[in-house]
Formats: C-alpha cells, sequence, structure tokens
C-alpha cells in the first residue's frame, strides 16, 4: 500500500510542479511587453532611418548629377556611374536598418558570403550584364547618341545603365536592351566615324544623254545644304538593265541628316529629271511578228 501511494504521488503531483506559477507568467508576459516594445523602438527608428536615407540618398544623387564632374563624364560613364552609385548605397543604408533592428550584419553577411555559389547562379543573368555594361564602358563599342543596329533593334541610344542599355527607335519606341546580350552580338554603329552615306539608284532611257544625267544628278547632289563637300559627291553609270540605264548617286552626310537627305534627293531628282525632260521609263517588251 506504501508503495502504491508512492507511485500514485509521483504520477499525480510531479506534472502540478511543472505549472508555472502565478508570479513566473506576469514576468513571462512583461518580459514579452518590454522586448516587444524593444522591437517596435527598433522597428520605427528602422523605418525612420530608412525614410531619411532614401531623402539623403536622391538628394545626394541630385547634386552629383548637377556636378561639373558628372557633366564633364562620357554620358555612359555617366549613367552608369549614377545607378551603380545609387545601388551601393541602398545596400549600405539596408544594412545599416539591419543593425538598428538588431541583425547582426557580420552574421548576415557571412551568410551571404557563403551563399555566394548559389546567389551567383541564381542572378547569373544579371551579373552577365552587370559585366557586359563594364565592357561596354571600356571599350566604347558605342555612346550616348550613337545609331546602333544589331539583329534584333536599330535605334538611337538613350542611356546606359548598370545592367541595361535604353535604345529609342526612329519611331519613338523606347526598347531596353540587356548589356550581355549587346557584348555577344555584331553591333552596326552608324555614328562612329562622323559620316554616312546615302546611296540612290536612278533610271532613265536609253535615249538619255549619259554626261547629261550625271551633271544633273550631281547639280542636285552638291545644290543641298545637307550634303558634304568632302568627299564629294558621285555620279556614275551603274547597269546597262533590259529596259534602262541605271545610275548610282552617293552623296556623304551627317548620320542625323541622312533621313533627310535621303527623301530630299528622291524627289529633288525626279523633279530635275522631269525638268530636262529626261524619260523614267517603265519595264518593257519589243514583239515582233512574222
Amino acid at each position: 500500500m506504501t508503495r502504491f501511494l508512492t507511485l500514485f504521488d509521483t504520477v499525480v503531483t510531479d506534472p502540478l510542479e511543472d505549472i508555472p506559477t502565478v508570479n513566473e507568467l506576469e514576468k513571462w508576459l512583461k518580459n514579452v511587453g518590454e522586448q516587444a516594445f524593444y522591437f517596435l523602438i527598433r522597428l520605427a527608428a528602422a523605418g525612420l532611418l530608412l525614410f531619411i536615407g532614401s531623402k539623403l540618398i536622391k538628394f545626394l544623387m541630385n547634386r552629383f548629377k548637377r556636378s561639373k564632374l558628372y557633366q564633364k563624364m562620357d554620358p555612359g560613364l555617366a549613367s552608369f556611374m549614377a545607378s551603380g552609385s545609387r545601388i551601393v548605397l541602398y545596400i549600405i543604408l539596408i544594412l545599416m536598418c539591419f543593425g538598428v533592428l538588431g541583425i547582426e550584419t557580420a552574421s548576415f553577411l557571412a551568410l551571404f558570403t557563403s551563399g555566394g555559389v548559389a546567389i551567383g547562379l541564381a542572378f547569373q543573368g544579371a551579373v552577365t550584364n552587370l559585366a557586359g555594361g563594364v565592357m561596354i564602358l571600356l571599350f566604347h563599342p558605342f555612346r550616348v547618341g550613337d545609331y546602333i543596329e544589331t539583329t534584333e533593334i536599330a535605334g538611337t541610344v538613350n542611356a546606359i545603365s548598370v545592367l541595361y542599355t535604353v535604345v529609342l527607335t526612329p519611331d519613338n519606341k523606347r526598347v531596353t536592351v540587356p548589356n550581355g546580350s549587346l557584348t555577344n552580338a555584331a553591333i552596326t554603329n552608324y555614328s562612329a566615324v562622323g559620316q554616312r552615306r546615302v546611296e540612290l539608284t536612278f533610271s532613265v532611257s536609253y535615249d538619255c544623254d549619259i554626261d547629261k544625267v550625271k551633271q544633273i544628278l550631281l547639280s542636285v547632289a552638291e545644290s543641298d545644304p545637307k550634303s558634304l563637300k568632302d568627299p564629294t559627291p558621285l555620279a556614275r553609270l551603274k547597269t546597262q538593265s533590259a529596259s534602262s540605264l541605271d545610275f548610282v548617286l552617293r552623296v556623304w552626310c551627317a548620320p542625323e541628316n541622312y533621313w533627310d537627305l535621303y527623301f530630299d534627293l528622291n524627289e529633288n531628282v525626279k523633279k530635275a529629271l522631269d525638268e530636262a525632260g529626261m524619260e523614267i521609263p517603265f519595264p518593257q517588251m519589243d514583239v515582233h511578228m512574222r
């Protein structure tokens, strides 16, 4: 009987000893309340720091863009520096906010470093674009304001950022191209040399005088203010086609005047040939009946 009572006391009374008392529960709730209060203070401080830091970063970036150093930089390099500096400043701000919240930044950096391989694989495209942006700024295959053409896009370079290049197409579409794809593609830069050649073909009948046609073409080209005098315009007989004599007209101009000169020459040559009575033939066939 004594042994049974001892066993009953062990089973029944021992669990009751593990139940916290009212004082212990009050202390625990008080401790939780204090921790929550301190966390809310830290959260508010981190939010305030994030707000002030964001405003400060915007202020610093605006001052940097208005500085003489920024104005003297190459536009592509200036855009790259601005976007890169903004990213670095925001990373520093986020780490400071983590510190205010009580998160160990050293542990965070260690975790980030240990997971560098996984992060590198996850952001492989971004790293490729970043490397492509650096290559573009180092070797300058194109600059801001250049008209370029690839197998997929053609237009004027509007901005070069850390990861992407913004291109404006002739019909004013804004295309964002990854820097990595640009560095791995063949790029035609129409603005690099500073001159472009307009080449047009005009057809006249076999009855027209060759020298007179050449004189008309050169006169129209030289009278246009957008055509360059050096190199001089060229007009020559290109092909004796089945129904016409085909003349080629080559005129050099500044890259920004290419399309204006292209259309002006087409219109003005047609008017000049009409005034001179030069016939522009249609395809024709002589049929002999027996």
